[in-house]
């Protein structure tokens, strides 16, 4: 590995071993860059993914010149317009479903106070050893003569045979300059399985703090990713013992740990519920590539600590977790700075995953089978998911019971959801008919008359129809008016 130089002259023992290269536009860009005699090469996570076996979808190259200049030539070539970062001495070309990153050779010096470095004209050597972990240093020449040849100055060839996230320099140094590295090791480990080195354990957690000047959506894209991987909980607990969770997500955080009280010489403890989270977390990832029902998975238990207290003769009791969780929803968001679309489903399945485990019993009605249903919506088949996902007893036994019992639940759901056409259910009454008829403006009573229909719906006092939900509405609308009217019906 090269320590403490500040220039190098690439010789003929750096070149290390050849990937194959065959993408069109990759083979394209070499031509023009041929034709412009300019040195250019393919970075990072290209290389990277290539030596893995991995999928590659955006091009990193590094341009030993002007590569504005250069990034014009391509944006041409492929009848594309490029977006320039003149600060960052970066180009950015879309190329049909691809975004091909073009970044003059660099060097880069940060300020103590901010993630924004300042950027000047350096090497190859510059622009590489200044990148995150020795597996991202890797570049390739993309000219006919050298076509694949892999340039390797900080062994990443050897850190990836061997599985590990190491940094290129000092990793006080490679993590303060950029914190959100911290998380991206995180990231990297989680997707790729990687470990990461003690040195770097060591400095992520000396400066975690740090990580508080990175922007929350680049702190979530981050987060995302690590939920999206194969294990999310490799990053997960990476996250927690590299000190950074307490500072970007301290609800998760506190889910870490284990209560225990001694009464009468027995012992009562409950499970540690971040371990229990990651578990479930894993088990839904296996099942599902929805992001967001991994997300959910992630915070099902979120509440578990406020509302955690103990019963005498019983033991730890978490009542009203679910609900005072799904509460927490839409904050979770807004902290993080997620995407509200995906609220409503995240915060529907917190509020349930305890609900279908509670209607196992044959005396249950259908009612509330119907309301389990209907509240659930679309995200019924999600729900269970995330239902058998949060079974994670080491009791084998217990866990077949559990796994059965959910079978019999969603068994009676879709028994119902078909004899009551409950897909899709929207009252057979609708706003407008009601306005009509009670000559009401769109308003409170509008809503509450239509729930009082689906209601009766639900209860099981008329079928899904709208001749009988017409009759009900007719029968009860001047009731429901006057209970309005007085506050005894609300909402």
């Amino acid at each position: 590995m090269i320590n403490n130089i500040d220039s190098h002259i690439i010789t003929s023992d750096d070149f290390k071993t050849t990937i194959e290269i065959t993408e069109p536009i990759i083979l394209e860009i070499g031509e023009i860059a041929k034709r412009a005699n300019t040195d250019i090469y393919i970075v990072g996570g290209y290389v990277r993914d290539s030596i893995l076996g991995r999928p590659r979808t955006d091009f990193d190259f590094t341009v030993d010149g002007d590569c504005f200049k250069f990034a014009e030539l391509v944006a041409k070539h492929f009848h594309s317009n490029p977006v320039f970062y003149k600060r960052f001495r970066t180009a950015l070309v879309p190329i049909g479903d691809f975004k091909c990153e073009f970044v003059g050779t660099r060097k880069e010096v940060y300020n103590p106070d901010s993630r924004n470095p300042d950027v000047s004209a350096g090497s190859l050597f510059d622009d590489i050893r200044r990148r995150d972990f020795t597996i991202n240093c890797l570049a390739a020449k993309i000219h006919s003569e050298n076509m694949g040849r892999v340039i390797d100055l900080f062994d990443g060839l050897e850190d990836l045979k061997a599985g590990i996230l190491r940094t290129p320099l000092d990793p006080k140094i490679t993590f303060s300059e950029d914190p959100l590295r911290i998380m991206r090791a995180a990231r990297f480990a989680s997707q790729l399985s990687f470990s990461v080195t003690p040195e770097c354990l060591d400095a992520a957690r000396e400066i975690s703090e740090r990580i508080r000047i990175i922007s929350v959506e680049r702190i979530s894209d981050e987060l995302l990713k690590i939920i999206d991987s194969p294990r999310p909980s490799v990053g997960l607990h990476l996250m927690y013992d590299m000190h950074i969770l307490y500072h970007i997500f301290p609800d998760l955080y506190k889910l870490k740990g284990v209560d225990k009280r001694v009464i009468d010489g027995i012992e009562y403890n409950h499970k540690d519920i971040f371990n229990h989270t990651l578990k479930v977390v894993d088990k839904v990832a296996s099942a599902s590539n929805n992001t967001w029902l991994r997300f959910a998975a992630l915070i099902h238990d979120i509440a578990k600590p406020r509302t955690k207290h103990f019963i005498d003769g019983v033991g730890w009791s978490f009542h009203g977790h679910e609900e005072l969780g799904a509460r927490r929803v839409h904050d979770i968001f807004k902290k993080l700075k997620l995407p509200f679309d995906y609220a409503p489903y995240v915060e529907t399945l917190v509020r349930l995953h305890q609900r279908p485990m509670a209607l196992v019993s044959e005396e249950v009605t259908d009612s509330a089978v119907r309301r389990l249903a209907f509240n659930a919506g679309e995200a019924l088949d999600d729900l269970f998911t995330l239902c058998r996902a949060d079974i994670t007893t080491n009791n084998p036994r217990l866990s077949e019971t559990y796994l059965n019992n959910y079978e019999i639940v969603r068994a009676k759901v879709i028994e119902i959801q078909e004899k009551d056409k409950l897909r899709e259910f929207q009252s057979p009454v609708r706003g407008e008919e009601i306005m009509e008829v009670c000559n009401l403006q769109p308003s409170l009573a509008v809503g509450l008359i239509k729930s009082a229909i689906e209601d009766a719906i639900l209860d099981g006092i008329i079928p899904n129809e709208y001749i009988n939900a017409k009759a009900y509405f007719l029968e009860n609308k001047d009731t429901w008016l006057s209970e309005i009217a007085s506050g005894v019906r609300h909402k």
